[in-house]
């Protein structure tokens, strides 16, 4: 038998509640808001006005309809409002006492057939429904922010839950447009239990100096096309409310991935929690502002678009590439070799080549030239056909390119850089050759993703010439260049390096020479985890994958990416992350060398996590 939800009362009137509120009197619900806070219930009436009249604006609305959805929100101070409801969702703070204590309250309030629903995204489920007198009609009801655009809704079960009650509020979250996900109960769930461990990695790598605040939210925004960075994402949350979920999650894994970075507890007891107090990692206009304002980390000088052109003299510090006392000048480059023949060989010469560099392209052999030379043509095809790129410029860049059978044609190219495949044995034998072959003074490159540069750079005479960049996948599409500066490497050729991902239109973000740099150091623990997640029948493929499109607003679900980039290549990445850092929760899911063992390698082999058509 249905469980009619057509009055919903909703506790708490902050911004989830609010936003929660809106949308069910948008969809014809008589909405009771309780706050005990005069203040947060006239704030959230008139957001409801705000946003309302807004849609009217816009077309989305009617003046009627939008006197009909006010009429439906009526906004009270006590829970006893809540009497009548047939749903009642809490939207408290992250606290067992406060949200218990609400529980016990609704029990004596509301009838035996009222479902109590819990917004928590930290909590357990079952340690709330436990404490209430009818256990069986607890379930969590986890939104996302902002409620009203976030489609993905976790209805949580726990061990006590009717299936009744699920079934109810599944059915209203498809009626409200949202994409209900079931998932046990477990602190963080599917989309923050994935999420949070990732912004609470980004907070340690830059509360370890190696990387800016800047330079870590570019990597993941440009890297990985997520549509804000970690640290920026923090800030919106707010510092004190991810160091809550986070200190829950390290309670129930005890893995050391979910133990909140130092640098969370020290901004939030400064009250420095964000964008609400006005300051967090960034520091914002005021409180509740999303403006970021220069401060002493990045003053209003410093140019830090991802779209500015970074001149070669720019005043910056040599250790972050952020304004200090002059950076070495950059050395001149007009020549650029790639040595390499495949896909990311071809993408940086057509990189350099429409960027007006001279580019000699030195495979293994002519015919390797060639086939990579005609891959550049067929790409810059594609350019002129979409209108991204004149048939005169196509032309030009492809005068521009010189391919060869053999690397000794780099003999004059001011920068070597080296795209061939991801062993350090083969990129050892290639720089010993480059340091033979190049005139002195070129800079040489390596485009590695997971391998130390040092290693690199001690197979040449000179160390100091050899740095990383590290072009992201497909090179002439994706904007991002990680800079990877050794101990050894040159101050100039460090510029030079910047200069030149300047100079080709790249954003350069700058990082030391570790495991993973800053993207793949973030990026694949999280792949790891989500395999994790299937490997202990938590949720399924499906699930997660919808969860991070819709709630973390990620152009693809962790699975998807996956199967693209090739399982044996996610595999090797995370072993060399293990071996790094020695931490076990970096240690790769078995699941996953199960299925590269079984040769199930994603899209090039037709089966990874999921079946491929064959082409």
């Amino acid at each position: 038998m249905d469980i009619p939800l057509s009055t919903i009362a909703v506790v708490g009137l902050g911004t989830m509640g609010t936003g929660i509120a809106e949308i069910l009197a948008r969809a014809g619900r008589e909405v009771v808001g309780i706050d005990i806070s005069d203040t947060a219930t006239a704030q959230a009436v008139t957001s409801l006005e705000a946003s309302t009249a807004r849609a009217v604006e816009r077309g989305r609305l009617t003046e009627e309809e939008r006197r009909t959805v006010l009429a439906r929100f009526r906004t009270f101070s006590d829970l006893h409002a809540a009497a009548g409801a047939d749903l009642v969702i809490e939207v408290v703070p992250e606290s067992y006492e406060t949200k218990q204590r609400i529980f016990r309250a609704l029990d004596g309030i509301v009838g035996p057939s009222t479902i109590l629903a819990t917004g928590t995204n930290a909590l357990s489920v079952t340690r709330l429904a436990a404490d209430s007198a009818h256990p069986e009609r607890v379930l969590g009801l986890h939104f996302f922010n902002p409620a009203p655009a976030m489609k993905l809704v976790e209805v949580v079960s726990s061990v006590l839950t009717a299936p009744r009650a699920v079934a109810a509020v599944t059915a209203l979250a498809q009626e409200l447009g949202k994409e209900p996900v079931a998932v046990g109960d477990r602190p963080g769930f599917v989309a923050d239990g994935l999420l949070f461990g990732y912004l609470n990695q980004a907070a340690s790598m830059y509360e370890a100096k190696y990387a800016s605040r800047e330079d870590i939210d570019a990597a993941m925004r440009l890297g990985c096309g997520l549509p804000m960075g970690p640290l920026a994402l923090l800030d919106l949350i707010g510092v004190d409310t991810a160091r809550t979920v986070l200190d829950a999650m390290y309670a129930a894994s005890r893995d050391r991935l979910h133990a909140p970075a130092p640098v969370l507890r020290q901004l939030s007891q400064a009250g420095l929690t964000g964008r609400k107090s006005g300051r967090g990692f960034y520091t914002y206009e005021g409180p509740g502002s999303g403006t970021v304002v220069p401060d002493a980390l990045t003053p209003a000088d410093a140019r830090t678009s991802a779209d500015a052109l970074i001149p070669a003299d720019v005043l910056t510090s040599p250790d972050t590439g952020r304004p200090g006392r002059p950076q070495s000048p950059a050395r001149p480059v007009r020549s650029v070799g790639v040595a390499g023949s495949g896909t990311m060989a071809s993408g940086i010469a057509e990189v350099f080549a429409k960027a007006g560099f001279d580019v000699v392209l030195a495979a293994r052999s002519p015919e390797k030239a060639a086939d990579a030379t005609a891959r550049i043509a067929k790409s810059l095809a594609r350019s002129v056909d979409k209108g991204r790129l004149t048939a005169e410029a196509r032309d030009q860049a492809l005068a521009r390119i010189t391919a060869a059978g053999s690397l000794d044609a780099l003999a004059e190219v001011d920068l070597a850089v080296e795209a061939v495949a991801e062993d350090l044995e083969i990129k050892q034998e290639l720089f010993a050759t480059l340091d033979k072959v190049c005139r002195p003074g070129a800079v040489l490159a390596t485009t590695t993703s997971s391998l130390p540069v040092v290693a690199c750079a001690r197979a040449t005479s000179r160390p100091q010439d050899v740095i990383g960049m590290h072009f992201f996948n497909p090179a002439p599409a994706m904007k991002l260049v990680e800079v990877v500066r050794t101990v050894l490497t040159a101050d100039d050729v460090h510029a030079t390096a910047r200069a030149v991902a300047t100079a080709v239109r790249k954003h350069p973000v700058d990082c030391g020479d570790r495991a993973g740099f800053i993207v793949n150091a973030l990026l694949f623990p999280y792949l790891n985890n989500a395999i994790k997640m299937v490997q202990e029948h938590y949720a399924t493929l499906d699930d997660i994958d919808a969860a991070m499109k819709l709630g973390g607003g990620y152009p693809m679900g962790p699975f998807e990416l996956l199967d693209v980039v090739g399982l044996d290549v996610s595999l090797a990445i995370e072993r060399v992350l293990h071996r790094e850092f020695r931490d076990p929760g970096l240690a790769p899911a078995p699941l996953l060398e199960h299925l590269v063992a079984a040769g199930c390698l994603g899209r090039k082999t037709g089966r990874g996590f999921r079946e491929y058509a064959r082409r």
